[in-house]
């Protein structure tokens, strides 16, 4: 298993980052050269040859240019390995009639064979060969990382200082040899044992929410932090940067570092399974608010099942239909059920928190429902969702009572 730690670079002087950002925009130059290069050819090599690697007009090393060759290499080959699902899910979806799926398909496909991937944010990785690291010393500094080899005499000594992940992941694992240099940051790669899954345990659900980072179905939730601040309350100022400026960042960061807190906060101890809604295509097609667009369910994702991982808790996504509309005390499904952040069932008149009704539900494994059900839009008149071999908890009296009405 393979997890990264990021250290700060502002400790070292101006010029240090000034020679930094030289490296960087050199080294992103040189990729999107190779990019081109590579772009039309049939077959890809991971390492590039050197009458290849010979056509780069660079200041770079060698061994550098070479680095950058790898790199670019990997990112057309992962591009169009992705354009490889692309066509083989358009053929699909005209082998089944589906035209308009496999235009908007195409589209894509399209755009991405005449715009080529983005270099703009890629950061130099670099190996054993370029780097030193050395942490017996007597200054104030942790970690001095020496880096050569760059190409025109250039070399950087940067002082780092441990962070508390850093210090978490090194105890638990060994460091690799290699880092990935960014123009704040110095990306540290550790190697840890692979963590077995739990045998034993209980099932958590969890609701991923716009104002509620999560809330689960044993009835924790996130909360506020020390400054007052819960994840709507930062979305809103959000709304209110430009994007791009540096308050905007500011505010990005704020984002990931909340999110980050929160989910630190679970204890996964009892548990050995972590159920989620797997929310897709949630903006696309449609018009969407400023606060939604700033929501972002992939970091919040990545974050959880990262946590999952490291205690050997199995994690595990199921649809999102119908999850927020069921009563989890009677199992009563209707639109009108959930309004906001309020749940109150119109069967049992049960009443609680939405995303903590929701939470319970995912935890539960509910008779599945399939495409042709949901397209009925039962849940405008209302029905029981159950739980295989669970009898309704209130007399069965709507007009379309229980789920097995669909089968």
């Amino acid at each position: 298993m393979i997890k990264s730690s990021k250290l700060s670079v502002k400790f070292a002087n101006a010029s240090k980052r000034e020679q930094l950002d030289v490296f960087i925009a050199e080294y992103r130059r040189v990729v999107s050269v190779f990019v081109d290069l590579l772009w039309m050819d049939e077959k890809i090599p991971c390492l590039l040859p050197s009458d290849t690697t010979s056509k780069i007009d660079s200041w770079l090393s060698a061994r550098a240019v070479q680095c950058a060759g790898k790199q670019a290499s990997g990112i057309v080959r992962g591009t169009r390995k992705k354009q490889e699902k692309r066509l083989f899910m358009i053929n699909k979806l005209l082998g089944s009639n589906l035209i308009k799926k496999a235009k908007k398909l195409q589209g894509i496909y399209d755009r991405i064979v005449t715009s080529k991937p983005s270099i703009a944010t890629v950061n130099p990785e670099l190996d054993g060969r370029f780097i030193k690291i050395n942490t017996k010393n007597n200054t104030s500094f942790d970690i001095w990382l020496t880096i050569s080899s760059l190409g025109n005499k250039l070399k950087l000594v940067l002082p780092l200082k441990r962070s508390k992940h850093f210090n978490e992941l090194d105890s638990k694992g060994a460091i690799k040899a290699g880092v990935r240099l960014g123009p704040s940051a110095v990306t540290f790669m550790f190697d840890l044992p692979d963590v077995p899954k739990k045998e034993q345990g209980a099932v958590l659900g969890i609701d991923i929410g716009l104002k509620s980072v999560l809330s689960c179905s044993d009835g924790v939730a996130s909360y506020r932090d020390t400054h007052g601040h819960d994840l709507d309350s930062i979305l809103q100022v959000m709304t209110r940067k430009k994007k791009g400026s540096l308050g905007f960042k500011r505010s990005e960061s704020h984002r990931k570092n909340y999110i980050n807190w929160s989910i630190n906060q679970l204890n996964l101890r009892n548990y050995k399974e972590v159920r989620l809604e797997n929310i897709k295509h949630l903006r696309r097609g449609r018009r969407s608010s400023s606060l939604l667009s700033h929501w972002t369910y992939t970091e919040i994702f990545d974050k959880l099942k990262s946590k999952c991982e490291e205690q050997g808790v199995l994690v595990t996504q199921i649809s999102a239909t119908y999850t927020s509309q069921r009563c989890s005390a009677c199992g009563w499904v209707r639109k009108s059920n959930r309004k906001g952040k309020l749940f109150r069932c119109g069967s049992c008149s049960f009443e609680h928190d939405a995303d903590l009704n929701a939470a319970k539900n995912i935890a539960l494994p509910l008779i599945g429902i399939l495409k042709q059900q949901r397209l009925l839009q039962a849940n405008r008149a209302g029905f029981y969702w159950l739980v295989e071999g669970q009898e309704p908890i209130v007399p069965v009296t709507h007009k379309m009572n229980t789920l097995h009405k669909f089968s």
